[in-house]
């Protein structure tokens, strides 16, 4: 045990490294952003449905009947907005820092995936209310797909489950949001965190 929380911490943390006013906690606020999201997520998937005909009365009864459903459902939205914002800051922070440069190089890719997974996690967790406002943003964004070169008909089909938005999507989306998405970045997760304590802790100012 004492060894894997010592691989867990930098072996020296710099004194610029606990500064709020360098780093200002953002990718700190990140993770904690997104543990919420999976305890709150969790909560939400014992009241949900992922077929169409019941998805509706679903939200409508987590809003109305199921205890704190509709402030845990806020807490869940709104912390969706916030990791979006808090993923890009942090790296509009490090991007303004310097802390991409050698030997970081390799941990400011895997942060762009990360913010990329983000953005998708967001973007799949839109449709599951099933609304007017999620079907027609989930229509404009496959159809931007389908402009893809060479790609893009098959994408569009593959996010959809068929040439148009129905059960299959709904379905597809579902689990893409609460199993391969979560599960790719805890991994991606784990790989930045490892990067940061081999390159030396976090990165000091220029």
């Amino acid at each position: 045990m004492n060894s894997l929380l010592y691989h867990l911490h930098p072996v020296k943390v710099k004194r610029h490294g606990i500064k709020l006013s360098y780093t200002l906690c953002l990718g700190g606020l990140s993770f904690f952003l997104f543990i919420l999201l999976t305890i709150t997520g969790i909560y939400l998937m014992f009241f949900y449905r992922p077929a169409v005909e019941i998805v509706y009365e679903d939200m409508q009864r987590l809003h109305t009947q199921v205890s704190f459903g509709l402030l845990v459902r806020n807490l869940h939205r709104w912390g969706a907005h916030l990791m979006v914002i808090s993923v890009f800051l942090h790296m509009a922070r490090v991007f303004y820092t310097g802390a991409y440069k050698p030997p970081r190089e390799f941990n400011w890719i895997v942060g762009v995936i990360l913010l990329l997974l983000t953005l998708l996690l967001a973007f799949t967790g839109y449709l599951l209310p099933w609304d007017q406002l999620a079907v027609w943003a989930v229509t404009v964004g496959t159809e931007m797909m389908k402009q893809s070169p060479v790609v893009g008909d098959q994408v569009q089909f593959a996010l959809l489950g068929g040439p148009v938005i129905g059960p299959e999507t709904l379905l597809r989306w579902y689990t893409l949001h609460v199993l391969f998405l979560p599960f790719i970045i805890v991994i991606f997760i784990s790989i930045h965190f490892w990067r940061v304590r081999k390159d030396g802790g976090i990165s000091g100012p220029l």
